[in-house]
C-alpha cells in the first residue's frame, strides 16, 4: 500500500534513530493493524500488519532473536 494513501495517522520512529535518516517508522490504523514504512521514503510503500504479527516481532526483538542481524556473523 502506499503510504501517501494512509491519511490521518501518527507516524513514529525510534528515539535510537540516526541524523541520516536510517529508520523505519511505525503508524497504528484506526482498525488496529500496524502500517510500517521507510522515513527516506515518506511517500513510498507502506507494509501493514496485523497486531499479532507486531506483537510477535517486538518479542522477538526483546528477546534479542534478531540481535545477529546488525552484530554480524
Amino acid at each position: 500500500m502506499a503510504a501517501a494513501k494512509l491519511r490521518d495517522v501518527a507516524w513514529q520512529k525510534s528515539r535510537h534513530s540516526n541524523s541520516q535518516g536510517s529508520c523505519v517508522e511505525f503508524a497504528r490504523l484506526p482498525d488496529g493493524e500496524v502500517a510500517v514504512r521507510n522515513s527516506r521514503f515518506p511517500e513510498g510503500p507502506a507494509l501493514v500488519y496485523t497486531r499479532a504479527e507486531i506483537e510477535a516481532m517486538l518479542l522477538g526483538i526483546k528477546d534479542g532473536e534478531f540481535d545477529h542481524l546488525v552484530t554480524g556473523p
